[in-house]
């Protein structure tokens, strides 16, 4: 079975804790990433989800340019050792009800996985176990 430590985004994106919500919004999808580490100094504090944007922000019909990512962002970070197994990580994920894991080496967080990764991982892996003869084909889809 494969690492996190190979399926993860390294260097993953930070954004401050006073930064408006817009902002990061735009940052996020600038990025196209689904999560913001929190930095304050040179402290990782928490980590900002596009689930907590839609859940605690846009939900709360408050006024979104004038709420913070501190205001919304999850703590603490929910984090996951890089040479733990791609199995771990999806558990890990389902028991906490989380989308994004931290990823660290010695204590250090050193990436991001996500559940997107994950989900790729496991259909490459599908992929590569069925025969040339058998074939593969997406599921098809109808339409109304």
């Amino acid at each position: 079975m494969s690492t996190v430590a190979k399926i993860m985004s390294k260097h993953p994106k930070t954004v401050g804790p006073g930064v408006s919500i817009v902002s990061a919004a735009k940052k996020m999808k600038a990025a196209r990433v689904g999560s913001l580490f929190v930095k304050k100094g040179k402290k990782l504090v928490g980590v900002l989800t596009d689930t907590d944007i839609v859940r605690r922000a846009v939900s709360s019909n408050k006024p979104l340019g004038k709420m913070t990512v501190e205001m919304v962002m999850t703590t603490p970070i929910c984090t996951i050792e890089g040479s733990e197994s791609v199995n771990d990580a999806q558990d890990m994920m389902g028991d906490l009800g989380v989308r994004h894991l931290a990823v660290t080496k010695a204590g250090e967080i050193v990436g991001v996985v996500s559940v997107r990764d994950v989900m790729m991982f496991y259909k490459r892996y599908a992929q590569s176990r069925i025969s040339p003869v058998q074939g593969y084909s997406e599921p098809k889809i109808a339409q109304d």
